[in-house]
């Protein structure tokens, strides 16, 4: 199918099927690891994948990148610290994933839409609070320095957005998918996240919107993390996905909360799940359930988050299957 397809379907225009999309990651053990090895494994993982699926797009991996080397911000052992913080220094590292991403949508030779893994200012700050080992936690940060987590969010953004706008217009992606989570504190406010985490967060998608118009925000449920949806409402993005299994709202109830914009997942991504564990009949069948509840339109078949590396290429197959079969 064309890529033209697949923007269609964000559009929320009708199309000859339902869109599919799964993601694995190629080097699971080192995703924070900037080697050529684990590009290598990365790049040749992406390759197997696209010679054996086919897929209806695809969402580059970033493994191997999920560090963030600022001088500024590897070694945090205080709020002070975070007053340091410097935008400007990660450029090498910004030019290597647009690198990656060219040699991969090369390899496509422009036929398959693509759309680059990106973290959130919050989650790379989080990334390296948990790097530098102390007691400080974003969690405590957003109760006792607002000021100072919004001045080091606001430099992550800045180089992130560079980042998001090479990935496409250098790179050739056709958008980023934007993952992000609300912080795993139950005291964190919807008001405070707002005022604190959100402008960075929309100041990476203002960026990538100014370049493309197929934007992904994910809010991920990795490991059980529940969040508030309810949060990202209004943000300006084309299409999101969440853990709809984890966090119990299913594609026609996020849709609904999203205003109506096309919504990407469904399935289950452990190893418990019936997408993992599942016969054809049974993998099938939960496909249909879930284009029968959501509908067809402005809906991509997919999972809460990224899917066991050992996940038979036949299993996803076999929901692409049960897309062109549906409505028949």
């Amino acid at each position: 199918m064309s890529k033209q397809f697949v923007f269609d379907a964000f559009d929320n225009k009708e199309t000859t099927r339902v869109p599919v999309g799964f993601w694995f990651h190629f080097a699971p053990d080192q995703l924070f690891v900037n080697d050529p090895e684990v590009r290598r494994k990365n790049i040749e993982g992406h390759q197997k994948y696209f010679d054996e699926f086919h897929p209806d797009f695809v969402k580059l991996m970033s493994d191997g990148y999920f560090h963030y080397p600022n001088p500024t911000l590897e070694t945090i052992t205080s709020v002070e610290d975070l007053k340091k913080a410097k935008s400007g220094l990660v450029d090498e590292w910004i030019d290597q994933q647009v690198s990656l991403v060219k040699e991969l949508t090369d390899r496509l030779h422009g036929e398959t839409a693509t759309f680059y893994n990106l973290f959130a200012p919050v989650t790379v700050l989080g990334f390296a609070l948990e790097d530098s080992g102390n007691q400080l936690t974003l969690a405590k940060l957003v109760k006792e320095a607002p000021q100072e987590l919004a001045y080091a969010l606001n430099v992550i953004k800045q180089d992130l957005a560079k980042l998001a706008v090479k990935i496409i217009t250098d790179g050739k992606a056709d958008g980023i998918y934007l993952s992000t989570k609300n912080i795993q504190d139950p005291t964190i406010t919807a008001e405070e996240y707002h005022t604190l985490i959100t402008p960075s967060e929309q100041g990476v998608l203002n960026a990538a919107n100014a370049v493309s118009d197929y934007n992904i925000l994910h809010i991920c449920g990795y490991e059980g993390a529940r969040n508030n949806l309810s949060i990202y409402k209004d943000y300006d993005v084309k299409v999101i996905n969440w853990a709809a299994v984890v966090e119990e709202v299913s594609l026609k109830e996020g849709k609904a909360l999203f205003g109506g914009r096309a919504v990407i997942g469904g399935f289950d991504n452990t190893k418990n799940s019936v997408l993992y564990r599942g016969t054809k009949e049974e993998i099938q069948a939960e496909a249909k359930r879930l284009l029968d509840e959501a509908g067809t339109t402005g809906v991509i078949l997919g999972a809460d988050c990224t899917i066991p590396e050992n996940t038979p290429i036949e299993h996803l197959n076999w929901v692409r299957e049960a897309a062109q079969e549906y409505g028949r």
